[in-house]
């Protein structure tokens, strides 16, 4: 049985398929056909990827399943900036008004299990240029728990909260937190961190 179902939205970035036929990380990840979700059994998995070009419209119309699979205890993660709010504790995407290049680096606000051993530098720059980790927020719901954020103004980059109906979401306000699996750097540790993550037994905070 895989782990996790990463809905693939047939545009998802280039490294999806290189992820997939990981030997270490492929066995545990399923890739679910957006649109088959509504017809998919999610009891199946301990957690759901989505990523930057998910359809969020659609996902709307499947939020009484999605709340049902956190409802069971399972673990969602979004990546991308919301603009339709699938889930009740998402908010709209709120760029850094005119932003320069200090206003996108990433500051640790917490210690977290995904990011642990990745080093801040990593994810400020990739390939020397700025800005691809994240430009603003997915602005946090009451309660939710910073874990990175960006620049001196602190925009909450990532956050991880408990839904009210149950479950874990874990919300990355940028590219797809798979994109780093082969780039070379300590952020390589984010994906099979991630996945050790959702299957770990959820801890009280």
């Amino acid at each position: 049985m895989n782990d996790v179902a990463l809905l693939d939205s047939e545009q998802a970035e280039g490294g999806v398929q290189d992820l997939i036929r990981d030997l270490v990380l492929g066995p545990r990840i399923a890739l679910l056909p957006l649109y088959d979700l509504e017809r998919t059994d999610l009891a199946a998995f301990r957690g759901l990827l989505v990523g930057l070009h998910a359809d969020q419209r659609y996902l709307s119309s499947r939020r009484a399943q999605l709340e049902g699979f956190l409802a069971q205890g399972g673990t969602i993660v979004v990546c991308g900036h919301v603009g339709h709010s699938f889930l009740a504790e998402l908010n709209p995407f709120a760029p850094i008004p005119n932003y320069r290049v200090e206003d996108l680096e990433v500051n640790r606000e917490a210690a977290h299990p995904v990011w642990e051993g990745v080093e801040m530098e990593h994810l400020s720059r990739r390939r020397g240029v700025a800005g691809f980790y994240g430009r603003g927020s997915n602005l946090p719901p009451p309660g939710a728990r910073a874990i990175n954020s960006l620049g001196p103004g602190r925009h909450p980059v990532d956050f991880e909260c408990r839904p009210a109906v149950g479950g874990r979401l874990l919300v990355h306000a940028g590219a797809d937190l798979w994109g780093y699996h082969g780039s070379g750097s300590t952020a390589d540790r984010i994906m099979p961190q991630l996945l050790d993550w959702i299957t770990a037994p959820m801890e009280a905070w």
